[in-house]
């Protein structure tokens, strides 16, 4: 690549000397005859290297030097010198400068420090370069998808991420909805700072508040010393709120406020504490429905959407399964240290017709039991489990519209209870693992058992 010089000097002659051995030596060279002029060549051009005078007329080289590097900290400044300033040499190398040579200098000198800052600058685009890729490669990683309904998700991350906004990711369980918020996050300003998630539908209501404020000691009973939440963990970094929807009623007015107001005070305490935090929230509910039955703060809702990233369904881009198979398949066939497997056509096909409820997650659990237990690598339609052959029909329930229209609430409550039946009957009636099936919290289970008034139906049939 052409490195472009910039030679800023006062004396004719030395500029006249250094130009004609710059072109020699097959650099481009454009040469100012003082301070200010070189100044402006400098902030017009895009040059590698500058030999900058320190003795000059209308400004001087250490105030040229301060510019420049305030204009591109990255900026290859070399000074060139008297002996009689060698002081003033040493404090433009405080300021920034990349070596300094001495006049009179010899040619052989000047090419040897040339030839150093043209490698070192080299190395430095070589390097941003590579970081650019690898942050590239590592945010992105793990959205594998080239379906036209994955490019939107892309598009949107792409845009969002050179922001603030806040953003609420919606998609059913398993869809990935952590990994979007991670990419937004390592594609942004504050990928330096930490990624901080918090699954609310895991954590109790009554110690929610505490895990993303913090407490102070002794405000309430267990509080033996004082606590920094997630909020101040996350400075200058994203918080992700996941499962927003099962947060409480009364925490989501303090969320709000945080939102809003961009401060809050710890638990117990009184000192109002700075938030300077992206947040990105994700949910598996329709917040529409939950806002009709009071269970979520309006105001709150649209505090949140400001960008909203819905993550499809596998069903819904059935295109990536192959993608998604390849991605996984090497991974979990290195941890079980064996061959990958090769999946036959007639599996493939199988496993593009099937549903998917469990989304990629799902996909990801069937490569890795199919590595644990295919003695050999060819993966058949027999390999794959029997709920890729029963046929059972989706578990939504009928629409049924009515002269006052569709009644909502009631339609997601049957789809809801439902599906919850269907858990319990695949576990017979185990709670923990139809709550893993479900890829919910266990309390959360419970909670919507109450809530749909099923426990009665559990005592009776199981």
């Amino acid at each position: 690549m052409l490195i472009r010089v910039l030679v800023i000097d006062d004396d004719e002659a030395v500029r006249g000397v250094l130009e004609s051995f710059l072109i020699d030596e097959g650099y481009e060279v454009e040469a100012q005859p003082d301070g200010v002029a070189g100044l402006e060549a400098y902030m017009s051009g895009a040059f590698d290297i500058v030999l900058l005078d320190l003795a000059m007329p209308r400004m001087g080289g250490i105030e040229v030097l301060e510019k420049i590097k305030s204009h591109d900290p990255g900026a290859c400044v070399i000074i060139v010198t008297a002996h009689g300033t060698i002081r003033s040499a040493v404090e433009a190398m405080r300021l920034g400068a990349y070596d300094y040579i001495t006049k009179p200098f010899r040619i052989e000198d000047v090419a040897v420090t040339l030839k150093r800052a043209s490698e070192f600058k080299s190395l430095s685009r070589e390097n941003i370069e590579l970081k650019r890729q690898l942050r590239k490669r590592f945010s992105f990683k793990m959205l594998i998808g080239d379906s036209p309904a994955m490019y939107n998700v892309f598009e949107l991350i792409e845009k969002v991420s050179q922001s603030d906004t806040t953003v609420l990711i919606t998609g059913e369980s398993g869809t990935g909805k952590e990994v979007v918020a991670k990419t937004i996050h390592f594609n942004s300003h504050r990928s330096q700072k930490p990624f901080i998630p918090v699954n609310c539908g895991a954590i109790p209501h009554e110690l929610l508040e505490s895990e993303l404020f913090g407490h102070e000691k002794g405000a309430f009973t267990g509080a033996v010393s004082t606590r920094i939440g997630r909020f101040e963990l996350a400075s200058g970094g994203t918080l992700f709120l996941d499962e927003i929807a099962e947060m409480s009623p009364q925490l989501q007015v303090k969320i709000l406020r945080v939102l809003q107001e961009r401060e809050f005070e710890r638990v117990g305490g009184v000192k109002t504490i700075k938030a300077d935090v992206r947040v990105i929230a994700a949910t598996n509910k329709a917040l529409e429905a939950a806002i009709e039955d009071r269970s979520f703060r309006e105001d709150l809702y649209y505090r949140l959407n400001v960008i909203n990233i819905r993550i499809p369904p596998l069903r819904e881009r059935a295109d990536d399964i192959p993608l998604l198979m390849n991605h996984f398949n090497p991974i979990m066939c290195a941890k079980k240290k064996r061959g990958n497997l090769i999946f036959s056509k007639e599996a493939m096909n199988v496993l593009m017709a099937y549903n998917w409820p469990g989304n990629v997650r799902e996909l990801e659990n069937l490569v890795e039991r199919l590595s644990v237990l295919k003695e050999d690598d060819l993966v058949t339609p027999e390999d794959l489990p029997q709920r890729f052959f029963s046929g059972e029909p989706p578990v939504t329930p009928p629409v049924v519209e009515t002269e006052r229209g569709i009644f909502l609430n009631e339609l997601l409550e049957d789809f809801e209870r439902n599906l919850i039946l269907k858990a319990l009957r695949k576990t017979n009636g185990i709670k923990s693992k139809a709550s893993a099936y479900l890829n919910i919290n266990r309390t959360t289970l419970i909670e919507k058992l109450k809530r749909l008034k099923l426990d009665d139906h559990l005592m009776s049939k199981y």
